[in-house]
């Protein structure tokens, strides 16, 4: 698995998706349940926070756009 803070939005998504999918098929260990789970959490936090920077930076930009 890769370093989650050098994954792209759009890789650490993909995986995220994944991760549900083998989550909701119920077919895996308590163990590896819970290791995915943190793996899926930290991915989300981690597309939220690309997702806060986008918006800040569209933000500025169009915030210093000439009317």
């Amino acid at each position: 698995m890769n370093a989650i803070n050098e994954l792209s939005f759009e890789a650490a998504f993909e995986e995220l998706e994944t991760i549900i999918a083998r989550l909701e098929s119920g077919e895996l260990s308590l163990d590896d349940s819970v290791s995915l789970f943190e793996r899926g959490r930290s991915l989300s936090e981690h597309c939220q926070a690309l997702l806060d920077k986008a918006e800040l930076r569209v933000s500025q930009l169009t915030d210093d756009s000439p009317a």
